[in-house]
């Protein structure tokens, strides 16, 4: 007696990439702290070579034209193409370091406008990409150290030749040749608020110097060993012109974009704070985390302000990401199981949350629309606000529920 075997048909329930935030993270030595003297020097040191470790290229730059022959062949290998020297030269001065650029530009265009355009010589166009947002790993990571932007008197003069003093940056981090992450480092004990001052220094003297490649820094990263934290590169015009406008007004001194309180923590997936230097790089400057931040967990607003994430946001994100991909392949749609709820404090940023999965979901397939329901009349007005803060147009708004 036989039976008929029907064939099976497996499909997967969910396919999931790398989570860009670990799901939980244990030190290697729990309760154990760095009990001999590690000088600045030593721990700059340990730091590229777990970097190194983690599949950094480090690369001995000390000058400008190393840096800007670096970032040829980088795009070059990105973009599978060799550049003629003409076709450098006009790309780089046009695409790259316009005369007249500076950190909103350079911002935007990492941010919002990634593909730039190439004449060739022989009249084609061809697109460059200046980072693959598509297919991150196509990106190569390089470190640099101790790169040192030297000052004199006739290019003070200019203020765009090269800087006002004499700088001498710690750690920087480059993707597809351009810098994108700075670390500035203390050494343990000292207060990493040093740290911070020192690059608000580089940003107001040097950062802009010669062709201004450091201002295509997006992401800071300030740590004396014990204690790390990160925050983003928001616009220092901006910061700028807010204190301007505080002490026109005769207004309190308060938080800007551009204060201390504005750096992050970095967390696990429960939120338990990775503060050692050892830990946060083992987990945010993994190649995916990295990429992923820059590249999906970063708003540029309309106030020409860059926003990163915190973790428990990108955590949010990807799992509401997940729960939609999960009930799709696994036929649930429709169902109590398709759903979910993310829970925030007042304050967390829980807005920020929902447009960024709202934007990430809107490019799944099979999604036409993202709503966002509010149970009061001046949330609706303040949510409205907000994601139009976020990206101009992104929002429509009907009160009739029957319309959607």
């Amino acid at each position: 007696m036989s039976e008929d075997l029907k064939p099976h048909r497996y499909e997967a329930i969910a396919l999931s990439s790398e989570s860009t935030v670990v799901a939980e993270f244990l030190p290697e030595f729990l309760g154990v702290r760095e009990a001999v003297y590690q000088s600045e020097a030593e721990l700059e040191k340990a730091f590229i070579r777990q970097l190194q470790a983690q599949a950094y290229e480090y690369l001995p730059i000390a000058s400008e034209a190393e840096l800007i022959a670096n970032l040829r062949r980088q795009l070059e290998k990105l973009n599978k193409l060799q550049f003629s020297d003409a076709e450098w030269d006009r790309f780089f001065s046009t695409c790259i370091a316009g005369s007249f650029e500076g950190i909103i530009e350079k911002t935007a265009r990492i941010q919002e406008d990634h593909i730039q355009v190439l004449k060739r010589d022989d009249g084609s166009i061809k697109n460059i990409t200046l980072i693959d947002k598509q297919h991150i790993h196509n990106n190569s990571l390089q470190v640099i150290n101790q790169y040192e932007v030297e000052t004199s008197r006739e290019d003070a003069k200019t203020r765009r030749n090269t800087g006002v003093r004499s700088n001498r940056y710690d750690v920087t981090l480059l993707v597809n040749g351009l810098p994108m992450v700075h670390i500035e480092l203390k050494r343990r004990g000292v207060d990493i608020r040093e740290a911070f001052n020192q690059i608000n220094r580089y940003q107001r003297d040097s950062f802009w110097a010669g062709c201004g490649l450091f201002e295509y820094v997006q992401l800071f990263v300030i740590s004396n060993g014990t204690l790390t934290k990160y925050y983003s590169n928001t616009v220092r015009d901006g910061h700028l012109a807010e204190q301007r406008r505080r002490s026109g007004s005769g207004g309190s001194k308060s938080k800007t974009s551009n204060s201390f309180s504005f750096t992050s923590w970095w967390a696990d997936a429960r939120n338990q704070p990775i503060t050692e230097l050892t830990g946060f790089t083992k987990t945010f400057f993994a190649k995916h985390s990295l990429l992923n931040v820059l590249t999906r967990y970063c708003v540029f607003d309309v106030d020409r302000k860059l926003l990163v994430m915190r973790p428990y946001q990108i955590v949010a994100a990807e799992r509401i990401l997940q729960r939609i991909v999960t009930a799709t392949n696994h036929r649930q749609l429709g169902t109590v199981a398709a759903g979910g709820y993310i829970w925030h404090t007042t304050g967390s940023g829980k807005t920020l949350t929902s447009f960024k999965a709202a934007q990430l979901a809107r490019g799944l397939p099979g999604i036409d629309k993202v709503l966002f329901v509010v149970d009061r009349k001046d949330l609706d007005y303040q949510t409205m606000k907000e994601y139009e803060r976020f990206e101009k147009g992104a929002p429509i708004c009907n009160p009739d529920s029957t319309s959607v």
